[in-house]
């Protein structure tokens, strides 16, 4: 047995506590040992607080209520490394509930304690769970600003740097949500956060790639950062990202982080030196990369046609044995997103005109035209909206067709998708504008068709991109032949009837392009699509009352679309717009007075004036000076009212109506009408004679029958009466006016010069309404009753200008110019105030030497009143007081 060995033990200080084991299960007093003095006691404190919000989202709010986060937050400055790491993991891991976000924003230190901890001199463990904290919070735009405010970014960015994926992925994270701001956006160059990023895209874990992606896509939103980039090759780097397949549910995003790199024309000018732009145009088709082409193309070169060609017996017994294709040569699928992708970015590229020209020069309008036919409606509706942009190109619209572009995107009209035809019909919009080639190519592939159908598509910018299509076609006479010969003209009336103001505006264009000629203006007219159409004169859009205007003035060229117009109220409508200070506008006063120039009756009720081109024709009806803003009537509605005391409207109608002449001399000439009543007569009076011999029996036959007649006598005369009031509305004929025109045109035209025949015809005028009248006499002059009586006669207040056997200054004037237009006189009407009107005709000045200069035209006044043929000049006093009283 072996000596024993006394054991040395000193008792503890006196002054000490024995160590004491603490258990707890409530979470309250593990808070009260948050503010203990002793460092283990905090370690062990912080690190239950951790595993306890560890588990659930309410563990977190039930310690917030209990006041934990300001002790924790007080324990991230601890000088023991042990506390201050436990406590910033307890405190991160609580940031994940908004309630603890929000208090913490509050807190003016706890960006600070936070960004503190991410020190090189720190535990990794305090960076992960420092930047996991500032990531949680950068969910908040008020947190972003503070972080930025405290210099959080360059810590941030020096930890993507870190060995530990957990930091680098929190640290992503968290830059990636503080990018969405513009402040940390432009530091990023300054704090050389770009490298680490694109570092990061080589990184094993996906998450990681995917927040670096993330990130650089946001970053590459600043011009200065792209620029850094370009130094950096990021474009070469993520173009070899996209052509890993392994990595292809990151394309996406790697396709739009270049999408914003291509924005700028230098990076459109690097991708294109360095072949990056063909290798990715040949990813995104599915073909192998240029590479590879130079690769066989040397093998050719040094080996021969032969050897460089696979014969398909080797082909099949490389199939056979399974083995892989050498890396150059492998053709790498591409995802639908990806190839949609791409194609924005070439759009988003394409907005500038000169990267437009380089991608042009690539030939990327074929990876677009290759596209379209892929079976993602996306794809399809993306490559379109790309050749849509590349075609304001001007050479690039000719490369599309050259390159069988247009089929395709006729074939999309057809699409089930209505993003597809919005995309397909916007880019025939741009090919087809100025380029009168692919608008004849477009009809050559049977392309009208699918457009007029496209105009009732329920996608709203499908249609109008389809109106601005149809509208370039008619630009050409053939295609507007073809389209209208293919009922393009009632297609348009049902969109011009919809709410949206850009389809409004384009249709009404459209319309303005096809209603050019007679026979469309009378399909459109009887379509009702002039209802619509005046309606949009009402609209509160500047550009859709502008294009209504428009199409209202080709459309009232005619007289019979005229008079529909003023039937709707166009008239009214334009004189409204005017009259406005913030609506009229030239294509207003334009289509206004084409309207009148079509209508000379509301031309001169309205305005007072005939122009010398504005030539009288049958119809024309004088109702007097109208006010501004007063509805038109027509002259049928004129007919339709009783017979008043008010001024009566003046017709001219020289065409006779010839059934009404042709019943007068039938019944004049018929003899049978005259032995008919003969025999009446007589068989009156043999009635006479034998009505005394009649029986009393007889005599109540013969009242029965007498009252059966005079009741179908009745029934006859209403019959008559409703097929009088139904029958359309026909112009009285005016036979003194045809005898008038014909003595004009026999004796005005044989004379020597037009000053003789003004004269000659203010002569013929006067002595046709009363003769001269004396001056001053003009109010004692009977004219009122004369017309009265005609009036009377008629019983209608429209009255032939030729019944009048007595008129004034507003009668001669008309019949002047009436007669003047029928011998090619050019005169002018005008109506002044009180009943005068005057005709000014144009006449040049009498040579009385050889050899004299010629002087212009001059204007003169024709005197029909007091010295019937006078001329007056209109700048002399004689004229002034002509058109006075």
């Amino acid at each position: 047995m072996g000596k024993k060995v006394k054991k040395d033990e000193k008792p503890p200080p006196d002054d000490v506590f024995d160590p004491l084991l603490v258990e707890s299960r409530q979470a309250a007093t593990v808070v009260l040992m948050l503010n203990s003095q002793e460092e283990d006691v905090l370690a062990k404190a912080c690190e239950a607080v951790y595993k306890f919000v560890d588990k659930c989202d309410d563990n977190r709010k039930l310690l917030l209520e209990l006041g934990a986060v300001d002790s924790l937050l007080r324990l991230l400055r601890s000088e023991d490394k042990i506390v201050r790491r436990n406590s910033c993991m307890a405190l991160s891991s609580m940031t994940s509930h908004i309630d603890v976000r929000r208090a913490l924003r509050k807190k003016e230190d706890t960006y600070a304690a936070f960004i503190n901890l991410l020190a090189p001199e720190e535990e990794i463990v305090c960076h992960e769970f420092s930047a996991l904290a500032l990531s949680n919070m950068a969910s908040e735009y008020s947190s972003k600003s503070a972080i930025f405010d405290n210099h959080g970014i360059e810590p941030l960015v020096k930890c993507l740097s870190s060995p530990d994926p957990d930091v680098q992925k929190n640290s992503i994270e968290a830059l990636a949500l503080l990018l969405l701001d513009y402040q940390t956006r432009a530091s990023m160059k300054e704090v050389e956060g770009l490298n680490p990023m694109l570092e990061l895209l080589k990184s094993d874990y996906s998450i990681i790639q995917k927040l670096a992606l993330l990130a650089l896509e946001r970053a590459s939103q600043d011009g200065e950062n792209r620029g850094a980039l370009r130094e950096l090759d990021a474009i070469t780097k993520l173009i070899d990202f996209v052509a890993h397949p392994e990595w292809n549910d990151l394309h996406v995003m790697a396709v739009m982080v270049l999408a914003n790199l291509l924005e700028d024309l230098e990076s459109l000018e690097q991708i294109k030196e360095t072949g990056g732009l063909k290798k990715l145009v040949a990813l995104i088709i599915d073909q192998p990369p240029p590479e590879d082409e130079t690769k066989g193309a040397k093998g050719e070169k040094k080996g021969g046609a032969k050897s460089a060609k696979k014969s398909a017996k080797d082909a099949k017994k490389q199939e056979s044995e399974k083995e892989e294709p050498p890396p150059g040569e492998a053709i790498i699928p591409t995802l639908p997103d990806v190839k949609m992708c791409a194609a924005k970015a070439i759009a988003r590229s394409a907005r500038n005109v000169e990267n437009r020209k380089v991608l042009h020069e690539q030939e990327t309008e074929k990876m677009l035209i290759h596209l379209l036919a892929h079976e993602s409606a996306e794809v399809q509706a993306a490559a379109a909206l790309a050749l849509a942009v590349m075609s304001e190109n001007l050479l690039s619209k000719d490369s599309i067709r050259e390159w069988d572009g247009l089929q395709p995107l006729i074939k999309l009209l057809s699409s089930e998708s209505g993003n597809v035809k919005e995309a397909s019909t916007l880019a025939l919009a741009n090919l087809t504008t100025n380029n009168s080639n692919n608008a004849i190519e477009l009809q050559n592939l049977g392309g009208i068709e699918p457009l007029i159908n496209t105009l009732v598509d329920t996608k709203e910018e499908a249609v109008s991109n389809a109106a601005v299509v149809l509208t370039n076609l008619a630009q050409i006479e053939t295609l507007r032949s073809d389209a209208q010969s293919k009922g393009v003209v009632r297609a348009l009336i049902e969109p011009l009837r919809s709410k949206n103001t850009v389809i409004q505006s384009k249709i009404a264009l459209a319309i303005a392009a096809f209603v050019c000629d007679a026979d469309s203006r009378e399909t459109f007219r009887l379509a009702d699509g002039l209802l619509p159409l005046v309606d949009l004169l009402r609209s509160g859009n500047d550009e859709v009352r502008r294009n209504a205007c428009w199409a209202l003035t080709v459309c009232a060229v005619d007289e019979p679309t005229a008079v529909e117009i003023c039937k709707l109220n166009g008239m009214e409508i334009l004189q409204e717009i005017q009259v406005s200070g913030t609506r009229r506008s030239p294509f207003a006063e334009a289509a206004l007075q084409k309207l009148l120039d079509s209508n000379l009756s509301a031309k001169y009720a309205l305005t007072g004036h005939l122009n010398s081109t504005n030539l009288i024709e049958n119809g024309f009806y004088d109702v007097g000076q109208m006010r501004p803003g007063t509805r038109f009537l027509l002259l049928e509605e004129y007919a339709r009212q009783e017979l008043n005391d008010k001024r009566p409207v003046i017709l001219i109608n020289a065409k006779l109506d010839p059934a009404v002449t042709q019943t007068q001399v039938h019944q004049e000439n018929d003899p049978k009408q005259e032995s008919s009543k003969t025999s009446v007569s007589s068989k009156s009076s043999r009635t006479g004679r034998e009505s005394k011999t009649k029986t009393k029996k007889q005599q109540e036959r013969e009242e029965k029958q007498k009252e059966e007649e005079s009741q179908a006598q009745l029934q006859k005369e209403a019959e008559a009466i409703n097929v009088v009031q139904n029958k359309p509305f026909t112009m009285p004929s005016d036979p003194a006016l045809v005898k008038m025109i014909e003595e004009v045109v026999e004796r005005m035209q044989p004379l020597a010069s037009t000053k003789d025949q003004v004269k000659a015809l203010a002569v013929y005028v006067a002595d046709k309404l009363g003769g001269p009248i004396e001056r001053g006499q003009v109010t004692n002059f009977s004219w009122e009753l004369p017309l009265s009586q005609v009036k009377f006669e008629l019983k209608s207040n429209i009255i032939p200008i030729g019944r009048l056997k007595a008129g004034i200054h507003v009668h001669r004037a008309l019949l002047f110019k009436t007669l003047a237009d029928k011998i090619a006189v050019s005169c002018t009407l005008t109506r002044g105030e009180y009943n005068r009107a005057w005709n000014e005709v144009m006449l040049p000045e009498e040579d009385r030497t050889p050899g004299a200069p010629k002087f212009p035209p001059r204007a003169y006044l024709v005197d029909l009143i007091h010295e019937p043929g006078r001329l007056m000049r209109t700048d002399s006093p004689e004229a002034v007081t002509y058109q006075k009283i």
